[in-house]
């Protein structure tokens, strides 16, 4: 668990560097809300509630990478998922769609690094000393999405993608998510960070 001290630490280091952020990437996310927007013929805002700190719900903001299909409503995605629009490619390939998640992180939803905020079904289903992923904010990195940065790439070759997700990498994020709250600091945070971005 982390202290006080800790969480006010990574607080701050949040809050100071989503407004760097946003400063730098504002004129991008508008572009790519725009292209989003045309390309799909909707609001390029993608807004979906997911489970955040202490298993409360919150609105999650991305840039919108998938055409509406109603007739596949999965939330997981493989690399050939014919949802995913062209823009959207490009856009998850260099991360782009999570760049309004600083807003997140601002407003306090939401850290730099943390576990990967879920739908229903997957932390909030989270029992014992698992639970401990629910003490932090959820983050727009981490080292268990550093792991599964080609998780769906993984998930396209596999015979059933939904099962696998929950019974492999679901399992391996959570012990990951554990051992980044036990063994946290922001020397750690900054590096996860690099990785994400160099990656």
């Amino acid at each position: 668990m982390l202290s006080k001290k800790d969480r006010f630490i990574k607080r701050v280091f949040d809050i100071s560097l989503a407004i760097v952020g946003i400063a730098l990437s504002w004129w991008l996310m508008l572009l790519a809300w725009v292209v989003a927007s045309i390309e799909t013929k909707s609001n390029g805002l993608f807004m979906q509630n997911r489970i955040g700190k202490d298993g409360k719900e919150f609105l999650v903001f991305k840039i919108k990478t998938m055409y509406p299909n109603t007739k596949n409503n999965s939330t997981v995605t493989t690399a050939n998922d014919s949802r995913i629009t062209k823009s959207g490619k490009l856009f998850r390939r260099y991360k782009i769609d999570e760049l309004p998640q600083l807003f997140n992180v601002l407003f306090g939803s939401m850290s730099f690094v943390g576990p990967r905020p879920d739908v229903k079904g997957f932390a909030d289903k989270l029992q014992g000393e698992d639970r401990v992923i629910l003490s932090i904010r959820p983050g727009i990195t981490s080292p268990a999405s550093i792991k599964y940065k080609n998780e769906e790439e993984i998930l396209a070759n596999v015979d059933n993608p939904i099962e696998y997700n929950k019974n492999v990498i679901w399992r391996d994020k959570v012990a990951i998510n554990k051992e980044y709250i036990k063994n946290w600091s922001l020397k750690n945070d900054i590096l996860y960070i690099i990785k994400t971005i160099i990656g």
